[in-house]
C-alpha cells in the first residue's frame, strides 16, 4: 500500500475498469443497437430484444446500486463505532443525528479533525460533498468498490 497515490477529494472517486469501461458501455450500446434494429425490422422478436436488453441494463445497474448501498451501510456502522470512540461525551450523544450520507462523508476525516468536523456538520447540516471538501487531513479508503 505504500506505493499508492495519497487520496484526496480530487482523486478519491474509484472506477472499476471491467464494469465502468467494458460491461456498462457494451450493455448500453446493446440497448441502442436493439432499438435501431427494432426500428428497421419491427417484429415480435426485435421488440423482445429491446425489452431484454433494457432488462439486462436494469439488472446491471441495480446490482451496482446494491453493492454501493451495502458498503454505505457497513461504513455507517464503522463510523458510528469510530465516532463513539473519538468524540467527547457532548457530541457522542448526537451521533444519531448524523445521516447516512454524512457518516459516509466523515469516513475520510482524520481522527484529529473528526470532532470539529462533526460539530460543524451538525451545526450547518453539511452534505456529503461539503464534508469531503472541508477535510484537511484525508484518511484514505482504498477498498471502496
Amino acid at each position: 500500500m505504500a506505493d499508492r497515490v495519497p487520496q484526496t477529494y480530487g482523486n478519491h472517486t474509484r472506477f472499476d475498469p471491467l464494469f465502468h469501461f467494458f460491461a456498462l458501455p457494451v450493455i448500453m450500446l446493446s440497448v441502442i443497437v436493439t432499438l435501431v434494429h427494432c426500428l428497421h425490422r419491427r417484429n415480435w422478436f426485435s421488440i423482445w430484444l429491446v425489452i431484454f436488453s433494457i432488462a439486462i441494463l436494469v439488472v446491471t445497474m441495480k446490482a451496482r446500486l446494491y453493492v454501493t448501498k451495502l458498503q454505505d451501510r457497513i461504513i455507517r456502522m464503522e463510523e458510528r463505532q469510530r465516532l463513539y470512540a473519538l468524540l467527547p461525551e457532548t457530541l457522542r450523544a448526537r451521533i444519531g443525528e448524523l445521516s447516512e450520507a454524512q457518516l459516509v462523508g466523515l469516513r475520510f476525516a482524520s481522527d484529529a479533525e473528526l470532532p470539529g468536523l462533526v460539530e460543524e456538520t451538525l451545526a450547518k447540516k453539511l452534505s456529503r460533498a461539503q464534508i469531503k471538501k472541508s477535510i484537511k487531513v484525508w484518511r484514505p479508503d482504498y477498498f471502496r468498490v
